[in-house]
Formats: structure tokens, C-alpha cells, sequence
């Protein structure tokens, strides 16, 4: 039995699917930007959004990460108003990340026996950690929405510290923020490189879960557990023989 339980979330709890490509979102995000006073049309706003996006990841500092960069996109919406001459509060801009996030979204649910995992886990000790490639603005307000906030010792996003999984030093993030040691510890997630070979080069063991949105494995799997069929009913059984 282990000590630390480090999840990632998109994948492994939360199903979800997003399409942030389709023409009416860029046109209906076009429409909230333009009522602003912030004028664009959808493939305006499109453009500048990923011209933008790239800027500010070339922003981050190098000595945040080592391969994987991940940018705040909070920056990216402020400037859409900015270049429009508008300036709009912080509040303002979190309240249009998630508007944008909201219409991305095709459907998100948690997977069955999410909430009963991790409540399994406190109930034989074990400390729950969340490590997840993600925006803190969009996903803070759907772990909670999805039940599961409470149920994590902390949270740990890819956007707050400026570097994204399978990258070394945001798995030594969580390891070194509470001195855990890796082998007392294991990752479970849904993606073979970000998830499993992370933490694999991290020291630690790991259960892989094969979702609905797990990439196609091209290569070794690494895993010290698998569950190919995704179930999180399964992965307790493996980790407590329930």
C-alpha cells in the first residue's frame, strides 16, 4: 500500500470532451468580446488568440521547465481586449475564460467510481494529490463542480507553475512541496507518456488507466499497473483488494 496517491484528473476522473477548433465558438467568443467594445470577427479572434498563445509561452522562463512549457491563458484573454484598446478587470477576464471553456465543451461527467477511489484512499490514510495538464481558471471551477475539490490535499496545475507532465520538474513539484518519497508513492493516469513515463522517470510507480481519451500507446507501457478497460472500480481492487 502506498503512501501519496497522485492523480491527473482529465482522462482518469473527469470525462470530458472539448472542441475549441469549431467556427461558433470563435464566432459566439467574437460576439461577447465585440459587446465589450473589443470589435473582432471569429476568424479574427481566432488568429490573434493562437498568435498570442505562442507569444506567451515563449514568455516563460527557461529555468521553469525542461521540455513541456505550459502558459497562463488568462494573459491571452486579457490581451484580446488589450490590442482592442479595453481594459477589463481580472474578475472580468476569469468570467470570459470560462465563458470560452463553457461553449468548448461537448459533454463532461465524472467517470464511474471516481468519488468512491478517492474517498478510499483517505479512509486507509493515504494522502490524494491532483497533477493535472490544465488551466487553474478553467479547472478549478469544474473539479468542484464535479464533487471532487474537497477530496484532494492539494491541487497542483500545470498553468500555475509554467510547466506540464511528462516535464521532471513538475513532477518535482508535488514530490519536493511535501517531501514525498517517490517510492512510497504512485501516479495514476490515463496517458502513457504524460502520466506514466513522467513519473516513471520521476521514481515513482503508476497505474495506467485506458479511457476514452487516452492517446494510442507507441511503445513500452511502463506502467507498474494497467486496467486497459479504464475502470476505477478495477483500480481499487488493485490497490486496496476491494
Amino acid at each position: 500500500m502506498y503512501k501519496n496517491y497522485i492523480f491527473d484528473l482529465y482522462g482518469t476522473l473527469i470525462d470530458i470532451n472539448t472542441n475549441e477548433w469549431k467556427k461558433s465558438l470563435w464566432k459566439n467568443m467574437a460576439m461577447i468580446y465585440s459587446m465589450s467594445g473589443a470589435s473582432y470577427t471569429g476568424k479574427e479572434l481566432n488568429k490573434c488568440y493562437n498568435d498570442l498563445l505562442s507569444k506567451e509561452i515563449k514568455r516563460i522562463p527557461k529555468k521553469k521547465y525542461t521540455t513541456h512549457p505550459e502558459p497562463q491563458i488568462e494573459n491571452v484573454f486579457k490581451e484580446l481586449y488589450a490590442q482592442k484598446g479595453v481594459k477589463m478587470s481580472k474578475e472580468m477576464i476569469n468570467y470570459t475564460c470560462r465563458i470560452f471553456r463553457s461553449l468548448s465543451i461537448q459533454h463532461i461527467r465524472l467517470y464511474d467510481g471516481a468519488i468512491e477511489l478517492l474517498k478510499t484512499i483517505k479512509e486507509h490514510g493515504g494522502n490524494v494529490y491532483l497533477l493535472s495538464n490544465a488551466q487553474r481558471v478553467f479547472t478549478e471551477p469544474e473539479i468542484r463542480m464535479m464533487g471532487l475539490f474537497d477530496l484532494f490535499d492539494d491541487i497542483l496545475i500545470s498553468s500555475d507553475e509554467g510547466c506540464a507532465k511528462p516535464d521532471i520538474i513538475f513532477y518535482k513539484c508535488i514530490l519536493d512541496k511535501y517531501d514525498l518519497d517517490p517510492k512510497e508513492s504512485i501516479m495514476i493516469g490515463n496517458d502513457y507518456i504524460t502520466d506514466i513515463r513522467g513519473s516513471n522517470q520521476a521514481g515513482m510507480d503508476s497505474l495506467y488507466l485506458h479511457t476514452n481519451i487516452s492517446p494510442e500507446i507507441k511503445g513500452e507501457l511502463l506502467a507498474t499497473y494497467s486496467v486497459m478497460d479504464g475502470s476505477l472500480i478495477e483500480a481499487r481492487k488493485i490497490l486496496f483488494g476491494e
